[in-house]
């Protein structure tokens, strides 16, 4: 029954890639089931060619490209108008994550989310869908209090708008280790009236350091304690991460709790594709 669980929960789930790691796979369809949904990361310094080019392989080998769209380093409507044209002239995207992004300061007119959001271009292109990043341990670049009013008033009123809004919503969230702090903040989600599906993001196999690396740098809070345990453990400090713990977890809950709003997975791969795509096949077998 946990095989099933797991499988279930498993199913459709989606996966992000960089333009530089993008450029080292020839086919796609050698580690992912065509039609999968593949986030565009857009991280600063990256030209829009780039981004775009990548979105366009992804397209034409019959995947689904979602590229970020991270407000900080658009500077301006013009520029995003021009941003969406490309994606949609030679790519063929439909869909679009919406985050403020990691830039310290922004470059131009837009700050956040929402401000891309209420440029109205999105609508008005005709997007089907539409994600917005989730916090399930808070963000201190919005919150820097260490609270969550911030992120939950944003959240509130991005909830509103998917109620006007032609295209469909969900929110993709920063990747944690901890699954009884992920439901809690799930069920909180709920509870506040915020009825979009969650995309739980959950970062794939890849070294302890590299994991340690990366959640200092996106400030997963409370997780980074997990790894710090596992890290003190010599035996454990050798072999490469697997999040087989969360996900079980997780698939268990889900599995009790029908109604519970996380409806996908969302892989950050930071050890690879490859290594995700063999750890899928290898805890659907548990």
């Amino acid at each position: 029954m946990a095989k099933e669980h797991i499988s279930n929960f498993l199913n459709d789930f989606s996966i992000e890639v960089t333009p530089n790691a993008a450029k080292k796979i020839d086919k796609f369809s050698e580690h992912l089931t065509p039609g999968t949904l593949i986030y565009v990361a857009h991280i600063e310094g990256t030209p829009i060619e780039e981004t775009v080019e990548t979105a366009k392989k992804i397209s034409d080998q019959g995947f689904i490209p979602m590229p970020h769209f991270p407000a900080r380093i658009i500077k301006n409507k013009q520029v995003l108008k021009d941003w969406i044209a490309r994606y949609q002239n030679e790519a063929g995207v439909e869909n679009a994550l919406l985050i403020a992004g990691g830039a310290n300061k922004p470059y131009g007119d837009f700050d956040s989310s929402i401000q891309l959001i209420e440029s109205g271009l999105f609508d008005k292109a005709g997007f089907k869908n539409l994600h917005i990043a989730g916090h399930p341990e808070g963000n201190i670049d919005i919150d820097p209090n260490g609270s969550s009013k911030n992120v939950d008033e944003a959240l509130s009123w991005k909830n509103e708008f998917s109620k006007r809004t032609d295209a469909s919503m969900a929110i993709t969230t920063q990747f944690c280790f901890d699954s009884s702090s992920v439901i809690e903040w799930a069920n909180n989600v709920k509870k506040s009236g915020i009825n979009m599906p969650v995309h739980i993001g959950i970062a794939g196999p890849a070294k302890l350091q590299t994991l340690l690396r990366y959640s200092i740098e996106c400030g997963v809070g409370a997780s980074i304690k997990i790894l710090q345990k596992r890290a003190k453990d010599i035996t454990k400090l050798l072999l490469p991460y697997k999040p087989i713990q969360i996900i079980s977890e997780l698939a268990k809950y889900k599995a009790n709790n029908p109604d519970f709003n996380i409806e996908k997975v969302h892989f950050f791969p930071l050890g690879g594709i490859k290594k995700v795509s063999e750890f899928v096949q290898e805890i659907s077998k548990i």
